[in-house]
């Protein structure tokens, strides 16, 4: 593998957990400064809308009425080993993570523990916006993050799920796509 790609293996998934912070933070800010904590806008009517609230657990409020310290020491240590995980994966000496999907998963989903977690530090709880609802169901509000790390994880899942035969060349192992 030449330098250059080698290079670009490592630079794309950093600018693409970037932009996706860069969006999350934008789209909470934007969130906070114009929608108080009972307002909503209708996107789709009876089907989404865009509502602000503070989520001080994880995800779907879980762990959100224990104890404050207790709660930000484990989200935050989670959301660090997640990060870690993830960082050594894409950018270790020996990552092991190499198909393109792979690895705009794992950018994907460093991406949005990175914007979750400047939320956590920072503020203390995460902005949610994003409301997909009907009648007197609704599922609870995400935000930018939580999408890029559910895309994210679902690619992964791709990846790992796709047919793949094995072609033994010489002594080396390849894989290849059905």
């Amino acid at each position: 593998m030449s330098s250059q790609t080698k290079a670009a293996r490592s630079i794309v998934p950093a600018l693409l957990a970037a932009v996706i912070v860069v969006l999350d933070r934008v789209s909470k800010v934007a969130i906070q400064n114009s929608l108080g904590p009972t307002e909503s806008i209708p996107v789709v009517p009876s089907w989404l809308r865009i509502v602000h609230t503070e989520n001080a657990g994880a995800a779907f409020g879980f762990l959100g009425d224990g104890n404050a310290l207790l709660r930000s020491v484990v989200l935050i240590g989670i959301s660090s080993l997640v990060m870690i995980f993830v960082a050594i994966s894409l950018w270790g000496h020996r990552g092991e993570f190499h198909a393109t999907a792979s690895r705009i998963g794992l950018a994907l989903i460093f991406g949005g523990a990175a914007g979750n977690m400047y939320d956590r530090v920072v503020r203390g709880t995460v902005t949610d916006f994003i409301e997909v609802y009907h009648g007197l169901w609704s599922f609870p509000a995400f935000n930018v993050a939580d999408s890029a790390i559910t895309v994210g994880g679902a690619l992964l899942v791709i990846e790992l799920l796709w047919p793949r035969h094995r072609i033994s060349v010489s002594n080396q192992t390849e894989v290849v796509q059905k």
